[in-house]
């Protein structure tokens, strides 16, 4: 059976569910990663039943589903230190009080779990914030104990957090990424070895995130292959003509200054043939999840088309060897 192909939510939140769940549907989609900062209000799942039914029947009326809840912004705000971006992520009440943001996103991260297991969804992605991503470049000088500290905050933050999702019977995939506490291959790996290994933690892979920092996708994808628990479709296309850097010089997204810009599936350099192919070697059977992310190009249009790429590389695995017919018993 194929993989279902998904959409996230988020980059349209300007769409009412209804109006979401029936454009994705004409175009063919499967379901939604559906973000809590765009169509689900957390706090409602829990006290109304007659709001989780309006989903049910919103999303049973396009022949969708939810494959994941997305609490990657308030998953951000229980592990990262304030400053006022954050305030764009927590409720009014919070805004400009570190220590209220915190507590709230802690709270409101337990209330995802709760609402994913009402709504029957057994993954939920997210960032975990990161307390010293800032230290990333070692200047000023960084000490070990500075990093080793940071993956110990994360561990003592969300520990809590985890046993809640373990009674729930709910998994979370972190989506590496800059500015979290695992951004690429090797801090990933101690993050991993910092919380024991717990199984309550996975990776929601996202190729795109890991290719403009020089990781291989596919070498993190085989060696991480018991932790993916849900996967991102996202592009990346990488313009090093000599003048720009990885870093992204302060350049808006879009602009053709930048050294990467997220593009619409086969616009950029990921090789997704390779991904599929390790996907259906570790016997992922789960969403692929198209994150659609690209400032140059109308998003109905990209959504249409990311589609169609999806469906025409989301191939199975072969049942025989190609050369059975020569082997002897």
């Amino acid at each position: 059976m194929k993989r279902p192909i998904n959409i996230c939510s988020g980059q349209f939140g300007d769409l009412t569910l209804e109006e979401l769940c029936k454009t994705m549907h004409e175009i063919g989609y499967n379901g939604i990663e559906i973000a809590t900062q765009a169509h689900l209000d957390v706090r409602r799942v829990l006290t109304d039943a007659a709001y989780r039914d309006q989903i049910d029947e919103t999303l049973n009326k396009y022949d969708m589903h939810i494959g994941a809840i997305s609490a990657h912004l308030i998953g951000q705000c229980v592990g990262d230190n304030w400053d006022p971006r954050l305030d764009n992520f927590a409720p009014a009440h919070c805004k400009g009080n570190p220590e209220a943001i915190r507590a709230w996103a802690i709270e409101e991260m337990k209330n995802v779990a709760y609402a994913a297991k009402l709504l029957n969804v057994k993954v939920v992605t997210c960032f975990l914030g990161s307390p010293i991503w800032a230290m990333w470049y070692s200047f000023p000088q960084t000490t070990p104990e500075m990093v080793e500290a940071g993956f110990q905050k994360i561990k003592e933050l969300w520990t809590p957090i985890f046993d809640i999702y373990d009674e729930c019977g709910v998994k979370l995939a972190l989506e590496v990424h800059p500015t979290e506490i695992a951004f690429d291959y090797y801090s990933t790996k101690r993050l991993l070895e910092t919380l024991d290994y717990r199984p309550t933690l996975g990776l929601n892979f996202d190729p795109s995130h890991l290719l403009w920092q020089g990781v291989d996708p596919q070498t993190f994808l085989h060696d991480f292959a018991d932790r993916i628990y849900h996967v991102h479709l996202k592009d990346v296309k990488l313009r090093q003509d000599g003048r720009a850097g990885i870093l992204g010089s302060h350049i808006e997204f879009g602009d053709t200054r930048r050294g990467w810009n997220f593009v619409s599936l086969g616009h950029g350099d990921v090789d997704f043939d390779g991904i599929i192919r390790e996907l259906n070697q570790m016997g992922y059977h789960g969403p692929l999840c198209v994150e659609w992310e690209d400032s140059g190009m109308e998003r109905i249009f990209g959504a249409t088309e990311a589609f169609e790429y999806a469906s025409q590389i989301n191939f199975e695995p072969s049942t025989f060897s190609f050369d059975s017919a020569l082997k002897r018993d």
